[in-house]
């Protein structure tokens, strides 16, 4: 296994010598995200037959990730020194080169929330066309309106950024400690991680402030983007403003994901990107998943596309229960633990048994295997004439229970006319 290392300050020449002629436009890639989200992530890196691979905590949790590898040519081969069940951010040319190079060995999923935006530059610099007027008027609305000035972000205006941090913090009903450790953490070495950035003023007062760094040769990211918005306009003219300055270089500016935030999404499309940057996370097939995925093709139909989703999104080896026999997966389920309307709970999913094997209680038994021992109540959705065997397993049918926090995943039959909710009654 490769000798990896946490990420410090002065690896930046060493990392930006792969990434500034290499990376993709990809916010997780430019250096100074990577080392201002570094107590979170616990960024490692390490230089792998000339590719550049980053590894990292999945959203700060125990559970590893791996970076495209970054470098010049066929990255593939380098994936044969990892223990990578995971890899994050693969661009579709590279998802295109990992199913040429090592078929059926990945799921693959794309999650629109996580997609970068990346816009012209000098459409936003410019605002030129109809499809801008509304951002200027906002402009025009805030000259006319304001006694303001743009300057450079400096060291010594770092004191006034934090003070509208602060305030802006006191607005929000989320936390964002994360969040606010990294700014920290920037402002401290802001140029040594080579940031630029700009802060507006209203007379004395500061009502914005923006600042980014490079991704690769062409694309520079935009990090943080604050502003009072007491102030209208403030936000597209500190956005304008700052990227007047910005060097001809830099013909794209990624102004990175929109979590599925929809008022952040909202805002990001009016300035109408040139493309969103697709990044995939693939996930290494076992020979469970794979079993898996056949035996649910096989039972309900479904495609690859659908079944992986699934698979990368959801799965987890200790949440699914199954039946091998003779080396064949023959029934399995899958417990989703779940945010609903009611509470947490836990949700009884892709019920299969092979034809070959039904009528020999193996779902039963992986049902009653299954609720024993949950601490969150227990339910599943069926079809109705399902509901005499799920009653004999001691479920009884519910009121539709709704799920929280899903997004671009249905849990549904699809076809709400011929769904029943039961609920486990011990």
């Amino acid at each position: 296994m490769p000798s990896f290392k946490y990420l410090e300050l002065e690896d930046k020449a060493s990392i930006e010598a792969y990434t500034l002629p290499y990376a993709p436009r990809n916010c997780d890639l430019a250096f100074a995200n990577m080392f201002c989200w570094q107590a979170q992530f616990h960024t490692e890196w390490a230089v792998i037959d000339s590719f550049l691979v980053i590894r990292f905590r999945i959203g700060g949790s125990d559970k590893i990730g791996y970076m495209q590898p970054i470098g010049n040519g066929d990255f593939t081969p380098v994936l044969e020194k990892l223990d990578a069940e995971r890899l994050i951010g693969l661009t579709p040319e590279s998802v295109q080169q990992l199913k040429q190079n090592c078929p059926d060995c990945y799921a693959f999923d794309s999650n629109r929330d996580y997609e970068d935006y990346i816009y012209l530059t000098d459409d936003l610099r410019n605002l030129e066309g109809s499809r801008y007027k509304s951002k200027r008027n906002h402009i025009n609305r805030f000259v006319a309106e304001y006694e303001y000035r743009f300057e450079p972000l400096t060291e010594e205006r770092v004191g006034d950024c934090m003070e509208l941090e602060k305030q802006w913090r006191l607005t929000k009903d989320m936390d964002v400690e994360a969040e606010e450790r990294a700014m920290t953490l920037a402002f401290s070495n802001f140029e040594r991680l080579g940031l630029r950035g700009g802060i507006l003023y209203v007379k004395n007062r500061p009502v914005a402030f923006t600042y980014g760094s490079p991704i690769n040769r062409d694309t520079f990211c935009i990090h943080v983007e604050k502003a009072d918005t007491a102030f209208e306009g403030a936000f597209t003219m500190i956005n304008r403003e700052f990227l007047k300055t910005l060097p001809s270089e830099y013909r794209y500016v990624d102004r990175e994901e929109d979590l599925g935030i929809e008022g952040l999404r909202t805002a990001k499309l009016s300035y109408h990107p040139a493309f969103l940057q697709q990044k995939f996370t693939a996930l290494r097939l076992t020979e469970e998943t794979r079993r898996c995925r056949q035996l649910w093709k096989d039972v309900f139909g479904d495609d690859d596309t659908f079944i992986d989703i699934f698979l990368v999104r959801f799965y987890e080896p200790e949440r699914m229960r199954s039946v091998v026999e003779e080396g064949r997966l023959v029934a399995m389920l899958h417990l989703i633990p779940m945010e609903t309307d009611q509470g947490p709970m836990t949700y009884i999913y892709a019920v299969a048994t092979d034809a070959a094997y039904r009528n020999r209680g193996l779902a039963s038994r992986l049902i009653r295997e299954a609720v024993e021992g949950l601490k969150t109540p227990a339910f599943l959705i069926c079809e109705p004439a399902l509901i005499p065997f799920y009653e004999k397993l001691g479920f009884k049918t519910c009121d539709p229970i709704r799920f929280l926090g899903v997004r671009d995943f249905d849990f549904t039959s699809g076809n709400p006319d011929q769904e029943v909710f039961l609920q486990y009654s011990a």
